[in-house]
């Protein structure tokens, strides 16, 4: 395996430049798709390059339960310092699925909690609670729910209010919660990728802001029902379920929304800033996965070689 078997583990930082650039070059679905495409690819790329470290490390245990061959110094020497990374890859690999185990579990509790609390409400597509704290946001679901409070409708004009509705269901049909849980676990799998958990976080409102502008026919109302609510908002209940004001990127998507809208382009080109760093995400991405797929493939035949039949 060689040190093929660490690359996975640094090359997300070959994402860092495009999930900054994406934000302000690309539209916002292509941006989003792109982003948690290549997070997903390169939390698991580092996720199994720990796991193939984990086997060597834990063969060097005694009393484990693994056959003697895959400690003989043969197996070893498929991993630089072996010793070491090994045996660190043990405590960090049950770290990250715990990790990624809690941020599975929040989601699904918080979800089924804002499920219940509107259990006995008519089972209509937006529902309105009567609360003095202003929020909204898309629960998804059986059934696809908006959920706004008496006191953000209060605070929006008729046309601010069909904004608000349409950016909430642009991300019930657009899934974007599946989007947003997917960062968030592979920022847990790997740290290197919590800037583009941040980034999705945003392209995803931003998607969500241009649809209902488009459905509106008025970007200048929804940047304006963005901007009020955001004064006064508390947001989702959680990170993983999109809000209308979410705190942060909002200046940013205001500004956007005042400006032209983005070009729709499948891919940006290769000799602008977001093409190159697009495309130099691209390439980490596939050197992860051949990292990691060569290294699974080199550790399975070694560890054959050295299982006595």
């Amino acid at each position: 395996m060689g040190v093929f078997v660490f690359l996975p583990l640094v090359l997300p930082l070959t994402a860092w430049p495009v999930a900054r650039l994406a934000e302000h070059h690309l539209h916002p679905r292509m941006a989003t798709w792109l982003l948690t495409g290549v997070s997903g690819v390169l939390a698991v790329c580092s996720t199994l390059s720990l796991a193939l470290l984990m086997v060597v490390g834990t063969a060097q245990l005694p009393g484990n339960p693994l056959p003697d061959g895959w400690s003989d110094p043969e197996v070893r020497e498929a991993v630089p310092y072996d010793e070491i990374a090994g045996k660190v890859a043990i405590p960090t690999l049950i770290l990250v699925l715990a990790s990624c185990a809690r941020a599975a579990w929040r989601h699904h509790r918080v979800r089924r909690r804002a499920g219940r609390a509107l259990e006995g409400l008519p089972a209509t597509s937006v529902v309105v609670l009567p609360d003095a704290y202003a929020y909204a946001y898309a629960l998804p679901g059986r059934k696809d729910r908006v959920v706004v409070t008496t006191a953000m409708l209060a605070t929006l004009t008729g046309p601010e209010r069909r904004a608000l509705f349409a950016h909430e269901r642009v991300h019930l049909t657009a899934r974007h919660h599946r989007f947003l849980l997917t960062v968030q676990l592979a920022a847990r799998a790997n740290p290197f990728l919590r800037p583009l958990r941040t980034a999705v976080t945003y392209t995803t409102e931003r998607w969500a802001d241009e649809e209902a502008a488009t459905r509106i026919g008025s970007r200048r109302i929804v940047a304006r029902a963005v901007g009020k609510a955001a004064l006064i908002s508390r947001g989702a209940p959680a990170v993983t379920l999109a809000g209308f004001a979410s705190a942060g990127p909002v200046p940013r998507r205001v500004a956007a929304l005042l400006g032209p809208p983005p070009a729709a382009s499948l891919w940006p080109s290769l000799f602008t800033s977001a093409g190159l760093a697009a495309w130099g995400a691209a390439a980490g991405t596939t050197i992860s996965a051949l990292s990691s797929a060569n290294s699974a493939v080199t550790l399975f035949l070694i560890l054959k070689a050295a299982t006595p039949l």
